[in-house]
């Protein structure tokens, strides 16, 4: 399918703006991670100085915690990826033009 100067252009519009949104939203995952990885550590340094004898157990909810905190990214990565590489805008743009 030959594809006019007019659509091509707008082809590359959807595929720029598209990686734009995903750098965007990659951006505000990682800082919502080690935003997150902040109070989670501040918690729990605070905990241990009110009752040092539950170290170990406050440690190991610190560290389930921060393993759920940091497979957000990884799910907006892959979703990202999805979005930057099999482009559901542009097939329906391209299904538009038939």
């Amino acid at each position: 399918m030959a594809l006019d100067a007019q659509t091509a252009g707008a082809l590359a519009g959807i595929y720029s703006s598209t990686a734009i949104g995903a750098s965007i939203i990659l951006a505000f995952a990682g800082i919502g991670s080690a935003l997150g990885w902040g109070l989670i550590c501040a918690k729990y340094l605070e905990g241990i100085s009110r009752q040092p004898e539950l170290r170990a157990q406050l440690m190991g909810q610190m560290l389930f915690t921060g393993g759920l905190m940091e497979a957000f990214p990884m799910i907006v990565l892959g979703l990202s990826m999805w979005f930057v590489t099999a482009n559901p805008f542009v097939s329906a743009f391209l299904a538009g033009l038939k």
